[in-house]
């Protein structure tokens, strides 16, 4: 069973029993929930578009582990080739569902873990990696979801995990037993979670001596005994509960974080993937955050191309599109996007082979294409609602429309283009409202600005991996300051 069908990974769901409140309330059938459901959908096309010929080739790879045929997300990159199919993969995902489709957390965690606790063996003569290359046999034989989680809750942001009034502010290990380990603590934002099979816990940054039981990677089932799950707020997301669809913008797709709560989850040694090794938790955070700057560069362009399309749409139902103005700033957007997709597919082409074998992405270059991400798409947006006009904000509801005394009238004076639909300009203002301000946002905006770190984190690392000592020797040598060797020929 090396790739499910979308119906298959939909049953897996409705198997796990689960611990999740949301809205103040335990949810029993959360897989068809009305709110939830939409990011299930998202999912569910990971799996649908890995069974169709015509995607094969982005969708899917051989496995070097196995050497049976596997879904792109479950798998180890061999080359330069399979990093920019990932790229490309994201962006047909993005285009696809309009949102954060969730499964490449794992996947960039899968690549981080495996070259770095290769690393660590070598060094420590530990036995991680092939726990883990076994672990991750199991997770491409079954084409699971596994939700990659670094974020923990952090308390007091100017403490360490070791000085925190709260030892549990960072996730940890609370106790070390014969035939595992008990963990204890918070992992916030997790993108996808109630829609994965598995989970697999990383540290959330560079730790050291003393803090060694905040060093822990490890992977446990969804359903474990002791895990708790708390469904985030997004906006706009009751509009899902309404029977009208139109209000929601984006009909069947959506996104979902969840606060994950480990409240003294056993994990068995054979899942357990660091323990105390403190001196390799940089290693794995700038691996895995470089992987996931890197997806930026590819799934936030499919939703900048959705974007651009209902931005186009709009301002033909409005007949706006031949305004010079309109013109250029479609250009812009397409312009904006463009470079982000650039630079996703630049530090792929430039990656190299780690130890262990898989390729990692140019880390300078996957920064500066994150960094991108965190400006971009709030001007794709600010360009769509110039487009939009004031009516994104103030057309009334849907039942407004439906209303028989009122609806006429309503119809009658939200009209835009004679030969368009009252009902089509509706659907694509709320689709742009969605992306630029409702529920989509939170993975359009706020997850570009801070997911896989904050746009802080992107300057340290440039500031780490540029060398300014060697462009500054070259312009010495170009106006004479120094000796140019270079020219041998006078």
């Amino acid at each position: 069973m090396a790739l499910k069908t979308p119906q298959q990974y939909l049953d897996d769901l409705r198997s796990k029993k689960i611990n999740l409140y949301m809205f103040g309330e335990k949810i029993e059938n959360y897989v068809d929930h009305p709110v939830i459901r939409p990011s299930i959908n998202a999912m569910a096309m990971t799996y649908k578009l890995a069974l169709e010929p015509e995607y094969e080739e982005l969708m899917t790879a051989v496995s070097n582990l196995t050497g049976k045929k596997v879904n792109r997300f479950t798998h180890l990159h061999q080359s330069n080739d399979d990093l920019v199919k990932k790229v490309k993969m994201q962006r047909l995902l993005g285009q696809k569902t309009g949102c954060c489709f969730q499964r490449c957390v794992g996947m960039d965690a899968f690549n981080a873990v495996f070259s770095t606790t290769f690393e660590m063996d070598t060094k420590c003569q530990t036995a991680y990696h092939q726990r883990f290359v076994d672990y991750l046999k199991y997770v491409q034989e079954n084409d699971l979801v596994v939700d990659g989680c670094m974020t923990d809750a952090r308390g007091d942001r100017a403490k360490g995990p070791g000085e925190q009034a709260d030892p549990d502010a960072y996730l940890r290990i609370v106790e070390r037993r014969e035939d595992g380990i008990v963990v204890r603590g918070c992992k916030l934002h997790q993108t996808g979670m109630i829609n994965s099979h598995e989970i697999l816990v990383m540290p959330n940054n560079s730790l050291k001596e003393n803090e060694e039981d905040w060093a822990v990677c490890f992977a446990v089932p969804l359903d474990a005994p002791g895990m708790v799950y708390v469904y985030g707020r997004q906006s706009c997301d009751t509009r899902k509960l309404e029977q009208n669809s139109i209000d929601v913008g984006n009909m069947h797709f959506g996104g979902q974080e969840v606060m994950t709560i480990f409240e003294n989850v056993f994990v068995p040694w054979e899942r357990v993937f660091m323990n105390g090794e403190t001196e390799f938790t940089t290693m794995l955070v700038e691996r895995f955050a470089g992987y996931h700057r890197q997806s930026y560069g590819g799934c936030k362009v499919g939703l900048g191309d959705a974007l651009i399309g209902a931005a186009q749409a709009i301002a033909e139902y409005n007949g706006a599109s031949r305004a010079s103005h309109v013109k250029d700033k479609i250009v812009e957007m397409c312009h904006l996007n463009e470079t982000l997709y650039s630079c996703g597919i630049a530090c792929s082409a430039e990656g190299q082979k780690t130890a262990a074998g898989n390729y990692q992405i140019d880390l300078l270059l996957a920064n500066i294409c994150k960094q991108n991400i965190t400006r971009f798409p709030y001007e794709i947006a600010r360009l769509a609602q110039d487009i939009a006009g004031g009516s994104l904000v103030t057309m009334p509801s849907a039942q407004d429309f439906d209303h028989p005394e009122v609806g006429p009238l309503v119809k009658k004076y939200m009209a835009g283009k004679a030969d368009v639909p009252v009902e089509w300009r509706q659907r694509m203002l709320r689709l742009i409202e969605s992306i630029t301000m409702g529920s989509v946002a939170v993975a359009y905006l706020t997850e570009s600005m801070h997911g896989a770190g904050s746009p802080q984190a992107q300057r340290i690392m440039i500031t780490r991996l540029i060398d300014l000592k060697q462009r500054k020797s070259m312009a010495e040598k170009l106006c004479g300051v120094q000796e140019n060797s270079d020219i041998d020929w006078q």
